[in-house]
């Protein structure tokens, strides 16, 4: 038997993420195993206002912009890992670690963004991150998010 995707569309992530346009960078979940890991996509579009500025005659997606990606992407793990979770709570990203950038995403691109469940300490959690376009690797990371409750 074929191993079914897990996943979940743009209104269950608006549900579980505080961000909204401009800055939501995560469009949809493939799949995901709470606890484990995530597979996201973000589509990078020239309608983007951040293309506007960076760079108007050869626009270049941020990578500032690929690590929030992956910092939403965590967040999401994370949300779906914890049963009964507060209303009033959120991750917010801590720390990056190890950031490597191997080649540029630009309009037109899909970023898969893969994320892993590294491990948790006091509300503090770790990830790894891979965000690779047509199967190669752009940008890795090692991510923290901060859980905390408003």
């Amino acid at each position: 038997m074929a191993n079914e995707l897990n996943g979940f569309d743009i209104q269950e992530i608006l549900k579980l993420l505080p961000h909204r346009y401009p800055m939501l960078l995560v469009d949809k979940v493939i799949d995901y195993k709470a606890g484990e890991y995530l597979h996201a996509v973000k589509n990078v579009t020239i309608n983007e206002p951040i293309f506007t500025g960076h760079f108007p005659e050869q626009p270049i997606f941020p990578g500032v912009m690929i690590l929030e990606s992956m910092a939403q992407a965590t967040g999401l793990l994370g949300f779906k890992t914890v049963e009964n979770r507060s209303e009033n709570e959120l991750y917010l990203f801590a720390a990056i670690d190890n950031a490597r950038f191997k080649q540029p995403v630009l309009p037109g691109d899909t970023m898969h963004l893969h994320i892993d469940f590294v491990k948790e300490r006091r509300n503090i959690w770790k990830f790894y991150g891979e965000a690779k376009v047509d199967g190669k690797v752009v940008c890795s990371a090692d991510l923290m998010c901060a859980r905390r409750e408003f």
